[in-house]
């Protein structure tokens, strides 16, 4: 018994796809003779209609075809309610011959060619397009300049060559099994390019034409969850990626394996390469963990190599420079420039990006891009102009700590209230360092330095001072500021910490690198699996090979940072000066508060006298306990006082701000800035 099989797609969605390498309607019935070739073949065909006359057997029925077409258009296209897509079952009695035409004559059972199913017309070379060997190769040559444009990327650069050098070898051979079954280990952190990387690849093997790339979905990217005991439930999504694929076609999948960097030699992971090894033949598989460093990536292709052919490719963090340039290519998409001098507040701002240790490359780096723009193009719209350059004063905006730019760093150090014996400390340290580089005959001291002090105390801040004073006074080249807590160093995998503290310290060269809590590096338990060791080991060797363009500064709690310089030879020595931060007195806590808030706001006469008082009675066990805060505690107040205006002033539908005694009270009445002798371990050391 035969079945006709009617396909219907909707023709504004087949528009939508006509730059497809293969139609939607060449793909769907590629996708049926390909599994029941042998009793379907193809009555009639157009862009958005197609008919199968299916031939029922024991073993196959209409029902199975229709749910192969089905399971096609969901592999390569997902939802089917936007794409009109009707499937109708009728029986088939033939064709009536017509006195103007042939009669059609029956087909081949076996599956059809791709010309033979459609024809010759344009459509039918939308898949592996007729060209000739001079246009195959410019079409190649193409994708590699594309790849070539790439920000950094090297070794990918070299991969791809190789790709375009090989392949004439590969189809005159027809050794295509040699191609599909080498495997790729990508070595690259978050936010450098994994997913352009692999859309390259994709279409540089499209165009090589060793196989045709999957029309849609050509590139598919599965991170694997994290090992569970025995379980192997966290590679199902790969394996049922591999038996939904293309049949007749290569498709990219990118396995993310980075929470099994330490499980790779386990027995559940070789049987699960074993089972991807099976399906090579239509997929180029790419295996990605984070940026580690060679040894470790090399542990990981040995392992991986057990089971299947592996080339690493490593992709090294861009440079500031690079990011910079990916950044103007980025500007240059929208028609704007930048002009010389705002690059150097571009930095600042990635700096400050950085600083946090939650940095996600050129995700961030389009973040501030498109941050700028917004920016320029409203001051543009105010002031009337079409201006598509940046100027330097529409990058210093961009910039979060544009605050007191105009100072110079003596300047800013002499505004601190308080620590004037830290003061002349500092002045006699920088005097030191200058007059040391600039006498031949004196030995230039190593510049890294210890803060140490409770928190609040200002050691943040005049570290980001001392960093302005050293680039002023021609120490550092660039003068600018990397904060980072102590663990952002450590990696979460092995083989992940130095390459990741040597990129940190890199983008600190010519600046001050600040690391807080710098003695959560050390715990002093033995553990050789804890990362901080490794961490301190390269920061070490960083803090030494660049002595006279980083300056490493360590803060923490005085003893915490005893215990950090004794279980650590060689650290002590490199790091000779110790600045120590004191608490604030509390006339200088009250001093910092009336200084915060008269530098924005108006402030009532009554409002100074409530804060003095407030100041005052803060017990002593509060201001010598170790957890308490400081001048982080005031700003804290200081920013609950001004909420607290803002709130009163909109509701009074006031234009302009002025603090008052009551907005004080009101907020001093909060419970975080009570203070009680019985329970004074809750109460006063509000941090945000």
């Amino acid at each position: 018994m035969k079945k006709l099989i009617t396909v219907q797609l909707d023709g504004s969605w087949v528009l939508q796809h006509r730059e497809d390498a293969v139609l939607p309607a060449i793909c769907l019935a590629r996708g049926v003779l390909d599994k029941y070739g042998y009793c379907v073949t193809v009555k009639d065909s157009s862009f958005t209609l197609f008919s199968l006359i299916v031939t029922e057997r024991e073993d196959v029925n209409a029902e199975m075809v229709k749910a192969r077409l089905f399971e096609v258009f969901q592999e390569n296209y997902g939802d089917t309610k936007s794409a009109g897509f009707v499937v109708e079952i009728t029986d088939y009695e033939g064709d009536a011959p017509q006195a103007s035409q042939p009669t059609q004559k029956t087909t081949s059972s076996a599956p059809l060619g791709f010309e033979e199913l459609f024809g010759k017309s344009k459509a039918s070379t939308a898949a592996q397009p007729e060209m000739t060997a001079e246009e195959a190769y410019d079409n190649a040559q193409a994708k590699l300049k594309k790849i070539n444009e790439l920000i950094g990327a090297d070794e990918f650069k070299k991969l791809a060559e190789e790709m375009v050098q090989i392949a004439p070898q590969i189809i005159r051979t027809k050794t295509f099994n040699i191609f599909t079954y080498q495997t790729y280990l990508f070595s690259i952190n978050d936010g450098y390019g994994l997913t352009t990387c692999l859309e390259c690849l994709a279409e540089l093997v499209g165009a090589l034409r060793i196989k045709p790339i999957a029309p849609a979905r050509a590139v598919t990217e599965i991170k694997l969850a994290p090992p569970k005991g025995e379980s192997t439930e966290p590679f199902n999504d790969v394996l049922e990626r591999l038996e939904r694929g293309p049949k007749d076609c290569l498709q990219v999948l990118c396995i993310d394996i980075s929470e099994w960097i330490n499980d790779t030699n386990t027995k559940k992971f070789k049987e699960f390469l074993i089972q991807i090894e099976r399906h090579m033949a239509n997929f180029i598989i790419v295996f990605r963990i984070p940026f580690v460093d060679k040894e470790v990536l090399e542990q990981i292709r040995c392992s991986l190599s057990d089971v299947m052919f592996v080339r690493t490719v490593s992709f090294a963090p861009l440079s500031a420079e690079e990011l910079e340039v990916w950044a103007g290519k980025e500007l240059g998409e929208y028609k704007f420039t930048v002009d010389n001098e705002g690059w150097k507040y571009f930095q600042e701002r990635i700096s400050e990006e950085k600083s946090d240790g939650r940095f996600y490359g050129l995700n961030t780096v389009r973040k501030v891009v498109r941050e700028l723009l917004y920016k320029v193009q409203l001051k543009n719209a105010r002031e009337g102009k079409e201006d598509s350059v940046i100027h330097e004063e529409d990058m210093k905006a961009l910039c979060l700590n544009a605050e007191n730019r105009h100072l110079s760093g003596y300047q800013m150090l002499d505004g601190l209230v308080g620590n004037d014996k830290l003061k002349e400390n500092i002045r006699q340290i920088v005097s030191q360092i200058v007059l040391a580089r600039k006498d031949d005959t004196v030995k230039t001291p190593c510049i890294h330095m210890r803060f140490v002090g409770n928190p609040g105390t200002g050691k943040t801040t005049v570290a980001r001072i001392l960093g302005k004073i050293l680039k002023e006074e021609g120490v550092l080249r660039v003068g600018g500021f990397f904060e980072y807590a102590g663990r952002d160093f450590c990696g979460r995998f092995i083989g992940e910490t130095a390459p990741k503290t040597s990129s940190m310290c890199r983008d600190a060269y010519g600046s001050v690198l600040f690391i807080d809590e710098a003695y959560s590096l050390f715990r002093g338990d033995g553990n050789d699996r804890d990362y901080g060791r490794e961490a301190l080991d390269t920061l070490i060797a960083e803090m030494e090979n660049h002595r006279s363009d980083l300056v490493v500064i360590m803060a923490g709690y005085t003893d915490e940072m005893e215990t950090l310089m004794h279980g650590n030879a060689g650290l002590a020595s490199r790091m000779p000066y110790v600045l120590e931060f004191p608490n604030f007195t509390r006339e200088e806590l009250c001093k910092i508060f009336e200084s915060m808030a008269s530098s924005r706001f108006a402030c009532d006469k009554e409002l100074l006298g409530a804060a003095k008082a407030y100041f005052d009675a803060i017990p002593d066990s509060i201001l010598q306990s170790k957890e308490f805060s400081n001048a982080r505690f005031v700003r804290n107040l200081y920013e609950r006082t001004w909420a607290k205006a803002a709130m009163r002033c909109q509701l009074e539908k006031l234009d302009n701000i002025t603090l008052t005694k009551e907005d004080f009270e009101r907020s001093v009445a909060d419970k975080e800035f009570k203070f009680n002798e019985k329970k004074k371990n809750r109460l006063g050391f509000f941090e945000s």
